[in-house]
């Protein structure tokens, strides 16, 4: 057996049949219960739901009103909720999970009131407590058995989700792993500055603007206060040279890298300053005016300077 409930949308009257689909060899539909004047003539009937035990049933209907029907009597509701307004076709009810609760949603008109969610006991039928959602009507709403939250859709195109901490289980609570952070409040003293330029002289106190600037020049001349960049160098000091680098280090290696000179004979490097050595005698010669002695060097024979070789290399010319 499957029941099922058709509703009469757009026609004169607004109507509902409940139908009992038994299947047999033949399939007939019959409906079982039939109200035809279930809301006002001329509207629609937005929505319709069974409670969780299947006896009740709820109706939200365009004539701004909200019933609930007991299955086993059909003739007339059990009880009405009015003025509620609804100016969209397709605005919900629900009954909550616990079966204790119906709830539906308000319709308003723009910038006239905010759309509100109502929760009316199943009982007795009274307001047990609404919702302010939005500036918007609300249109459906969802009550999810196992998450225990509420989903709104309203008429601006916004979704929201309602939820209790301890009650609802994952869902939105998810999105919630880090709580919200206490703002810390800063607690001060302002010191208020009192400008008085017409004080004496012993009265006047040193924080004054015209003082604060003088010294905030002041700091300006400090290399160290002001942080001044250091200074390219103009001369070599504390080991450290213009030329080739920052430090001692670095100028020797770049001079050892750019000095080309061949010191592989060092006979012909040491000879290439006689020269010089002998016209401007500056380290040597000097230092040793006084103390050194004259020099005495060999005396050349004729034999030596003559040209002619000796009889021993005559001979071996002549062999």
């Amino acid at each position: 057996m499957f029941t099922m409930i058709w509703s009469g949308f757009g026609s004169s009257k607004s109507f509902f049949f409940l139908y009992t689909i038994v299947f047999t060899f033949f399939l007939k539909i019959r409906p079982s219960l039939q109200c035809p004047t279930a809301h006002g003539v001329g509207t629609d009937t937005s929505c319709l739901t069974f409670s969780f035990d299947h006896n009740l049933l709820g109706s939200r209907g365009g004539d701004d009103t909200l019933k609930l029907w007991d299955i086993r009597n059909f003739r007339k509701p059990v009880n009405v909720a009015t003025d509620l307004s609804s100016f969209y076709t397709m605005t919900d009810c629900m009954f909550s999970p616990d079966n204790k609760m119906l709830i539906t949603g308000i319709s308003v008109r723009k910038d006239e009131g905010y759309g509100k969610l109502l929760f009316y006991d199943k009982d007795t039928f009274d307001k047990v407590s609404e919702i302010q959602v939005t500036n918007s009507s609300v249109v459906r709403c969802l009550w999810h058995p196992k998450l225990n939250q509420i989903v709104v859709g309203c008429a601006n195109g916004q979704v929201k989700m309602y939820y209790h901490p301890d009650k609802s289980h994952k869902g939105a609570k998810l999105c919630l792993v880090k709580k919200k952070r206490k703002v810390k409040e800063l607690e001060f003293v302002a010191n208020q500055h009192v400008i008085t330029p017409h004080t004496l002289r012993m009265y006047r106190n040193d924080s004054s603007i015209g003082t604060a600037y003088k010294k905030g020049l002041k700091d300006r001349m400090d290399p160290v206060k002001s942080r001044k960049p250091e200074a390219p160098l103009t001369e070599g000091t504390g080991g450290r040279v213009i030329e080739g680098g920052r430090t001692l280090s670095s100028y020797v290696s770049k001079m050892i890298a750019v000095n080309k000179f061949d010191d592989s004979n060092p006979r012909e490097a040491i000879l290439k300053h006689a020269k010089e050595a002998a016209e401007n005698p500056y380290w040597i010669a000097p230092a040793y005016a006084k103390s050194q002695p004259t020099p005495i060097f060999q005396e050349v024979s004729d034999e030596e300077e003559s040209d002619e070789p000796t009889t021993s290399k005559k001979q071996k010319l002549g062999t």
